[in-house]
C-alpha cells in the first residue's frame, strides 16, 4: 500500500475531525484545486473515495461538499481496484 501512496503522491495520513470517514485516519491527492482521492484507513483496510472540498485546507476539518466512496477494502492486486485509482491520473 506504501508503494501506492507513494506513486499518487498521496499525503501523511491525519486523523478525520470531520467525523465523515468516522474519525479514522485520511490521506488524500490533489486532482486539482477543489477535487481529491482520499483514502480513509480502519485498521488493516483502505477505503478509497472521491471527494470535492472549497479548500485544500478544509479536508480532515470539515465535511466534504460531495463525497462518493470509489472502492471498499482496496487491494492493489485486484485489477478493479488499481483502475478505480487510475482513470482519475493522465499517463
Amino acid at each position: 500500500m506504501e508503494n501506492v501512496l507513494k506513486y499518487y503522491e498521496f499525503s501523511s495520513f491525519k486523523k478525520d475531525a470531520s467525523q465523515t470517514f468516522h474519525g479514522n485516519e485520511i490521506s488524500y491527492s490533489e486532482l486539482n484545486a477543489t477535487h481529491f482521492l482520499i483514502f480513509e484507513k480502519s485498521g488493516n483496510q483502505y477505503n478509497l473515495y472521491i471527494s470535492r472540498y472549497g479548500l485544500k485546507k478544509e479536508i480532515g476539518v470539515k465535511p466534504p461538499e460531495i463525497v462518493e466512496l470509489l472502492v471498499e477494502n482496496y487491494d492493489k492486486s485486484i485489477p478493479e481496484h488499481r483502475i478505480a485509482i487510475r482513470r482519475y491520473y493522465p499517463n
